[in-house]
């Protein structure tokens, strides 16, 4: 089963004074889904977007909203970013005891439930909740802080990753990576098997513009597949 690519923004290096508009742009340029970093500074040692900002863009793009938590309790926050207008939640492995529960939570309030690990966790807690999942999200950097260096060694883990949904019937999940995805290193992410693809600080810097970021970086993601 080859699942569609999909160009997924970070809004983290945009203007924050201009949220809204950077919203709109990405969503002219082509994106399929706009991610919010959710930052507690705790769990991460940054502090970002909280449910009020990401409800004051809601109207100005039409694209999905992710909220990426990287928080230390997603379990009392998941009402508010769902009530903010995110269609998919994804929440850490590392920061549930429940993780079960917590996704079942996610889709009684009505959004999509994903998981994402950190380079250092193994995918196994997460085939184990494959059947609760729309998608997995591996970390190809360490979590808290844009513009990192993309992990290659990730690779091998996502190939895994898409092996064991597979044969353990669930070909449709989603796999994500976010973390240092650019025009050099999302061919690698995409080969190994992921098919959602976040790029922040990357897809920003083109020279030719997000529209053109965006065709290039989904180009160069669906040629690696062939």
């Amino acid at each position: 089963m080859s699942l569609p690519i999909q160009i997924v923004p970070s809004v983290l290096p945009a203007d924050f004074s201009a949220l809204g508009a950077a919203c709109a742009a990405l969503d002219e340029a082509g994106v399929d889904k706009i991610q919010w970093d959710v930052m507690d500074g705790h769990f991460v040692p940054n502090l970002t977007f909280g449910p009020d900002v990401i409800a004051a863009c809601r109207q100005h793009a039409d694209v999905p909203f992710e909220a990426h938590l990287m928080v230390e309790r997603p379990d009392d926050l998941l009402h508010l970013y769902v009530e903010a207008g995110c269609e998919m939640l994804i929440v850490h492995a590392e920061t549930t005891s429940h993780l079960h529960r917590t996704l079942g939570r996610i889709r009684d309030l009505g959004s999509q439930p994903a998981v994402a690990v950190n380079p250092s966790t193994p995918i196994d807690e997460v085939v184990q909740v494959a059947d609760l999942l729309d998608m997995v999200l591996i970390m190809t950097v360490n979590p808290g802080f844009g513009g990192q260096k993309y992990i290659s060694t990730m690779e091998p883990k996502i190939r895994e990753l898409r092996r064991q949904l597979n044969e353990a019937g669930f070909p449709e999940i989603d796999i994500e990576v976010d973390g240092g995805i650019s025009a050099s290193t999302i061919a690698g992410a995409s080969a190994a098997g992921a098919n959602v693809l976040v790029s922040g600080s990357a897809l920003f810097k083109y020279p030719e513009g997000l529209g053109h970021g965006v065709k290039d970086l989904r180009s160069i993601a669906e040629a690696a597949r062939t």
